[in-house]
């Protein structure tokens, strides 16, 4: 696919890619829709006001200078295909509209180093999947022991539990050490303090666009287009104070401080070239796809501690690893007649894989404590740190192109006293 702007093979935003986002440019002014395509952030708003994009379902209801996708996002995919198909038309050699009117080029670009990215979308409710066998077998191992890893019901549904949308923030915002109540097994007794085990957890997730109807289940051979796009998911954890909490409902306090996403919001049709089959299962037939269900996606994990001069990689893995796909998830979810909605986001949970480097979480990677990690400059974690930067990133591999989410960032400060 051809462009008139000059991209770099490495980019994540080539024009095969075209994320959406929210930005607000940093010499001041409302907040708006656009894509990234190189180093570039194109504004829909003002190709909108150009007459450029005029794609009849928004004809005059201005969804591009909104501070959210989700307008947009409701409209469905064959709006998502209309713009799409019609921003890679303006952005090719052969489309005059765009590359020869300098005045609007001056206008429609911005160097992504001038703008702050906002989250895209307003999140109304959030649900956190278990989905990799690899992770929840390795979790398993280390609380219950091999013969015990896995509970009975992982290999017959997708598990997962509802988490607190209102915490979630977009990449860059610092992440302070929560509090909580954590059971000190050197004394044998319950403590309150900051988390002594904060962890990370590499994850997809989803926006939802059009939802569906209360008591009405998707189908799994409808449930994809259901998804707008995808981001990168940081499911901060505090692992002392999950320990103590979760028996018997789960995740409460150790996961609802922070959840941090990626701002570019990756298309689900710029991921169609990278659709793989997943491992075969044996599944109720509303779990069963009808076909290849799950993504090449590579994903790594960075982290740069206060004494380090650049961030080291301590974990690399892909989304393919994962057991249940979107759709199954997706169908899980509402085959009891869940409504979901427009803006709902959905994560895969920690991703891991088959080797020990492709464990996604801190938890896995040095086996609940007992392996720690060596980093660069001589210093070992455990877990996290006061100061630790935790950057993530993915992409998909072309043919001389990427398609990618760039990173997500999000840094460590202490916890509050008192």
């Amino acid at each position: 696919m051809q462009t008139f702007l000059d991209i770099d093979p490495d980019s994540h935003f080539s024009v095969h890619n075209l994320p959406y986002g929210v930005f607000r440019p940093k010499r001041g002014g409302p907040a708006r829709i656009g894509v990234a395509v190189g180093e570039y952030v194109l504004d829909l708003a003002v190709l909108d006001e150009a007459a450029l994009l005029a794609p009849s379902f928004a004809s005059g209801k201005k969804i591009f200078h909104r501070d959210t996708l989700n307008p947009f996002m409701a409209l469905g995919r064959t709006a998502w295909r209309e713009v799409r198909g019609r921003l890679q038309d303006l952005l090719s050699g052969d489309d005059p509209a765009l590359r020869d009117h300098g005045a609007l080029r001056e206008a429609a670009f911005h160097r992504q180093c001038d703008v702050e990215m906002l989250l895209p979308a307003e999140i109304g409710d959030y649900t956190d999947f278990y989905a990799s066998k690899y992770h929840a077998s390795n979790v398993g191992e280390i609380f219950r022991g091999k013969e015990n890893a896995l509970n009975p019901n992982w290999m017959h549904l997708p598990v997962g539990y509802h988490g607190r949308a209102g915490s979630i923030v977009v990449s860059g915002t610092p992440v302070r050490r929560p509090s909580g109540q954590f059971l000190d097994p050197r004394l044998n007794s319950v403590q309150f303090g900051p988390t002594r085990q904060l962890d990370f957890e590499l994850e997809v997730g989803w926006l939802i666009g059009p939802g569906n109807r209360q008591g009405e289940p998707v189908p799994i051979d409808e449930a994809e287009d259901r998804i707008f796009g995808l981001v990168l998911v940081n499911d901060w954890s505090a692992r002392d104070i999950q320990a103590w909490e979760y028996r018997p409902l789960g995740p409460f306090l150790s996961k609802n401080f922070a959840t941090s996403i990626s701002p570019w919001v990756v298309p689900f049709e710029a991921l169609e070239p990278f659709r793989v089959g997943g491992e075969p299962m044996d599944v109720l037939p509303y779990l069963r796809p009808a076909g290849p269900d799950h993504f090449d996606i590579r994903l790594e994990v960075h982290i740069r501690g206060r004494n380090m001069v650049r961030p080291q990689r301590v974990c690399r893995t892909n989304f393919r690893y994962l057991h249940w796909s979107m759709a199954q998830q997706i169908a899980h979810h509402t085959v009891n007649g869940c409504n979901l909605r427009t803006g709902d986001l959905m994560a895969s949970g920690t991703i891991s894989g088959p080797e020990a480097s492709s464990r996604g979480c801190l938890l896995e990677l040095t086996w609940g404590g007992s392996e720690p990690l060596r980093l660069d400059n001589g210093e070992t974690r455990v877990w996290l740190e006061d100061g630790d930067e935790v950057i993530m990133t993915g992409w998909c591999q072309g043919d001389g192109f990427r398609v990618g989410f760039g990173e997500l960032r999000g840094c460590i400060l202490p916890a509050l006293k008192g």
